[in-house]
């Protein structure tokens, strides 16, 4: 019986040892948690950024005839676009129009990677594509 009392005491002494681990490890774990998501966040800005260039790249290639094919461009960035805030997708299109000649379609969208209030990174994200005109 002696024994029995022993281990049920060592048990008793050890009894808060794991929340003791959980609360200094917790905080470290939520840390890294949080920036893995801002991260996510961030990258899939930048991938819908990169598509919506693609297609206003695709859009310029193709728009030679039109009016004002710069504003054709801008609008098919924006549309594609459509889970950015438009509002904040700055648009630049660099081109001669004419038939063979590259046609450069640039977006900057700005990002913003905060953990718990702290601004970690911040900047613009880039795209740039390049065509050949129609």
């Amino acid at each position: 019986m002696r024994a029995r009392l022993g281990v049920t005491a060592r048990f008793r002494e050890e009894s808060g040892q794991s929340m003791t681990e959980l609360a200094l490890v917790l905080p470290v774990l939520m840390l890294i948690l949080f920036a893995i998501i801002q991260f996510g966040i961030a990258f899939n800005n930048y991938v819908t950024l990169t598509d919506a260039v693609r297609a206003g790249a695709r859009t310029a290639a193709v728009s030679r005839g039109v009016s004002d094919p710069e504003g054709a461009v801008e609008t098919a960035v924006n549309t594609a676009s459509a889970d950015l805030d438009t509002s904040k997708v700055d648009v630049d299109v660099n081109s001669n129009w004419g038939p063979g000649d590259d046609v450069t379609v640039t977006a900057k969208y700005p990002y913003s990677i905060s953990l718990f209030g702290l601004i970690v990174s911040s900047g613009d994200l880039k795209s740039t594509v390049t065509e050949r005109v129609e």
